[in-house]
């Protein structure tokens, strides 16, 4: 699974409150639509979530999975979150994270995803798929800080 997407976004406004966004999973079915349900399973004492699971239905993928997240932040917002699959009904593989860098008054978030499913698909399509994953995830978050 060595290929992935990566795409990026301005947000209008500094990295710490995009990453409270991007923190606040319970938030996550108002504004992401595709996920139905997320629960944080576990905590590792730092504040932040380690593990949770997701409920998703983006038409032809439907499951429910658990990531595990690093949060490599700096106090301002600025780093990198990554998670990695843990468990999942359709997903094989699915790695990605948010890289938030301060740009002008606001943030650049680079989203990078590599996923993988257990029934067969043409490498052209998986791609396009995490395009559309993370265009639309982009664009949702954009919203859900700006709004």
């Amino acid at each position: 699974m060595a290929d992935r997407t990566e795409s990026s976004i301005e947000i209008a406004a500094a990295p710490g409150e995009v990453l409270d966004v991007i923190a606040d999973f319970d938030s996550y079915p108002q504004w992401a639509t595709e996920v139905k349900k997320v629960t944080v399973l576990s905590e590792e004492g730092d504040g932040w979530p380690d593990q949770v699971e997701f409920t998703l239905d983006a038409g032809a993928i439907k499951d429910t999975y658990t990531l595990d997240y690093d949060w490599d932040v700096a106090s301002n917002g600025t780093g990198v979150v990554s998670w990695t699959l843990v468990q999942a009904t359709v997903l094989k593989a699915m790695n990605g994270s948010y890289t938030l860098a301060p740009a002008g008054g606001g943030t650049t978030v680079t989203y990078r995803l590599a996923v993988d499913v257990k029934i067969p698909m043409l490498g052209m399509l998986k791609r396009k798929a995490e395009k559309v994953i993370i265009d639309t995830a982009l664009k949702e978050l954009k919203n859900r800080v700006e709004g």
